[in-house]
């Protein structure tokens, strides 16, 4: 599933969830103040929460992917 489109067309390139034109980094950043995907969603109903937890899901994969296990953070 494609969860992120960046397109020089769409928010100067900025990278959105697919299918809208919501930054990534506002669910970045409301996660980071405590408010809950359920909020997110509320708040922006053209990102559906398939795609939000596809890219969540992407995330939590590349960080903890065997290749990776000796990364240091």
């Amino acid at each position: 599933m494609k969860t992120v489109t960046v397109d020089p067309d769409i928010m100067w390139g900025t990278p959105v969830f697919a299918g809208s034109k919501v930054p990534v980094q506002t669910l970045l950043d409301f996660i980071e103040t405590g408010e809950t995907v359920n909020t997110f969603l509320s708040e922006f109903p053209s990102v559906t929460r398939d795609v939000v937890i596809a890219f969540l899901e992407q995330g939590a994969e590349r960080m903890i992917a065997p290749e990776r296990q000796s990364l240091t953070l």
